[in-house]
């Protein structure tokens, strides 16, 4: 074969014309292999020219022969015309068989070389002789017809090989010899690759966390290796069953042969064995019709579903590929049930992490809001960290960020506490201060008992939270804002000539000293001003030995973004965080932005406030009609 591109093709046409044209009447004696047989050959063997061709870049010398099986033992069957072994060289020239040469030899038959070699070769190696070295296959083919034994004789290898399988003949023409019982090609394979086959095949299941998955999974393994179709009845909370999965080697089948098996139910069973079943009529070849399975799923001792396996034809359901399918049942039995574990966990987890955080935000007249929230854990949607904004009344919201010391589920329970206790407390009508120093007796309180009953170990819970009321001012704009820090980073507050100031002072911790007393501190935040709370899941983002915020280095930040509505100032801020290093971000990260911004008011707003006297003259002189509102802009 020439060393180009060529050499595959003409490697197949040749083996194709020594496998499938050499036949019969024009070669009496030559046997007539089946077309899948030789189709595995010539997929072989183009691998192998593929590679060593590559690997070389020489000519290479491809050779062929059939041989038949030895001669059997005395007290066994005669050897039978009806299978015989094709083997197949390809040889590379080489002035030396060094060892650089076996190394690069070995890489011919690597990764789907090697796939392709385990999965249709009976065996197959590497021979290095003084001039080359030859990668080899042997495959196992069957015959379409045994070859007929005649009176003329036949000469050459080709016939000798057959003779050597053959009893001798008496006088007179002889019959063709009864084909010997053998598995098929499943068995066969079952038998030589099926541990592996099973351990890996119980990997991929266990990995598998949504039950639908194992039983697509379960389909493209089986199919074509053990089956020509599958499918996969998964047990539902009803006590019902459904077929979750159907798998066809022929994919234009899939859809008559689901609703086939949808017709014929099975039944619950505990025995893991498989039972015969019906074949369905668009399982596979209606005029072969063909041998079926069912295989309960059974772990725990509970009932999850049934696989169904289905092979058309000649059946080759041996004792090695039926065990083999148990055993598969067996771990997809066990990878359902993980997954259903699984599933039911995840739904309580975002069931129980759907309350801790509030479904919606209040819309606050005359204040522009955003809120960026990122937790930590993977997989989860509420972390120590939290936030809300809820109306008090008509004239008073309350807004809040919080951050529970650690990640764990304790401090989500934590987090639950905490937000819906300051909810109640505020619709009490307490005040900032009352509100702090109630809950602060709380969160004691708590640790106190938990120690108490689980002792020492169970450690401390401490809450930092910034909690804030909000007052609109629906004549002359802005709002009036009263906020404390207990334990938090201190909010920012941009002003409109962009300079950044804290606007609360330092508090110590909720939870720490039971008999504290927090203060607030006020101010009016004016229209086109910024208020920005975090958590220290921002303020204290680490690059090396450097925080964020060191050198005021959020304050920084926060100058940058003047002229910047509430959500771009959010996201700003959170960019800024994850930009801040390389590295993932190990905290949660919430983000709360209130912004002040004019007031639209109707002409009737505008009547009403005068007839009460609470517009002044310099307003109405200086705009105190803002964004068009004669024209019928909406008041807030």
């Amino acid at each position: 074969m020439p060393a180009n591109e060529l050499a595959p093709a003409a490697t197949r046409k040749f083996l194709r014309a020594v496998l499938a044209e050499r036949t019969a009447p024009q070669f009496p004696g030559a046997p007539t292999i089946s077309a899948r047989s030789v189709d595995d050959a010539v997929l072989l063997v183009s691998e192998l020219v593929t590679s060593a061709v590559a690997h070389t870049g020489s000519e290479v010398e491809v050779a062929c022969r059939l041989e038949a099986d030895p001669v059997p033992a005395a007290d066994s069957e005669p050897a039978a015309a009806g299978w015989v072994d094709v083997v197949v060289e390809v040889v590379e020239q080489s002035s030396s068989g060094c060892p650089d040469d076996r190394r690069r030899a070995q890489s011919h038959v690597r990764g789907y070389a090697r796939h392709l070699m385990r999965a249709l070769a009976e065996s197959w190696g590497v021979t290095y002789r003084h001039t080359g070295k030859a990668t080899w296959f042997r495959l196992e083919c069957a015959l379409v017809a045994p070859p007929a034994a005649t009176e003329r004789s036949v000469t050459g290898p080709l016939a000798e090989a057959f003779s050597r399988g053959r009893p001798a003949a008496g006088p007179g023409p002889a019959g063709p010899a009864p084909p010997r019982e053998r598995p098929g090609r499943r068995g066969e394979w079952a038998e030589r690759e099926g541990q592996w086959f099973l351990a890996e095949a119980g990997e991929l299941l266990a990995g598998q966390l949504d039950e639908d998955m194992v039983a697509a999974l379960a389909g493209q393994l089986l199919v074509p290796r053990l089956a020509d179709w599958c499918g996969v009845w998964l047990t539902t909370d009803n006590a019902g069953l459904r077929l979750s999965r159907v798998w066809h080697v022929d994919e234009r089948r899939i859809g008559p042969l689901r609703l086939a098996l949808e017709i014929d139910r099975p039944t619950a069973a505990l025995s893991t064995t498989g039972v015969p079943w019906p074949w369905p009529r668009s399982g596979g070849d209606e005029n072969r019709g063909g041998s079926a399975l069912a295989f309960p799923l059974v772990a725990g001792g509970r009932y999850h579903g049934t696989l169904l396996i289905g092979q058309a034809g000649l059946p080759e359901l041996t004792d090695i590929v039926v065990r083999l399918l148990e055993d598969v049942a067996r771990r997809m039995a066990q990878a359902v049930v993980t997954a259903r574990h699984y599933t039911r966990q995840a739904s309580i987890s975002r069931t129980l992490q759907r309350r801790q955080l509030p479904t919606s935000l209040a819309a606050i007249p005359g204040v522009d809001t955003a809120i960026v929230y990122e937790p930590w854990g993977e997989g989860q949607t509420v972390g120590g960290d939290f936030y809300d904004l809820f109306p008090v009344n008509d004239r008073r919201w309350c807004f809040l960020l919080g951050d529970v010391s650690g990640h764990d589920v304790e401090a989500m329970s934590v987090t639950g506490m905490a937000r819906h206790l300051v909810r109640l407390l505020a619709r009490e009508g307490h005040g900032v201060e009352s509100l702090l120093n109630r809950l602060n007796h709380a969160m004691a309180e708590e640790s106190a008992e938990a120690m108490a009953l689980r002792g020492e170990q169970e450690g401390s819970r401490f809450l930092s939270l910034l909690y804030g009321e909000l007052e609109p001012d629906s004549i002359a704009g802005g709002t009036r804002c009263t906020i404390a820090s207990a334990g938090h980073p201190p909010p920012l507050r941009l002003a409109t000539d962009g300079s950044v100031t804290p606007a609360a002072n330092p508090q110590m911790l909720l939870g720490v000293e039971e008999h504290a007393e927090f203060h607030a501190d006020s101010f009016t935040l004016a229209p086109g001003e910024t208020l920005l709370c975090v958590t220290d899941g921002v303020t204290e983002r680490r690059n090396g030995t450097r925080q964020l915020d060191d050198d005021d280095g959020l304050a920084e930040v926060l100058h940058g973004c003047m002229g910047l509505g509430a959500k771009a100032v959010a996201e700003r801020i959170r960019r800024t965080a994850h930009d801040f290093s390389t590295e993932p971000i190990d905290d949660d990260l919430a983000i709360l932005v209130l912004e002040a911004v004019p007031v639209l008011r109707t002409a009737g707003a505008v009547a009403t406030a005068l007839q009460d006297g609470g517009l002044r003259d310099g307003e109405l002189r200086g705009g105190g009609l803002r964004g068009g509102g004669l024209r019928g802009g909406r008041t807030g």
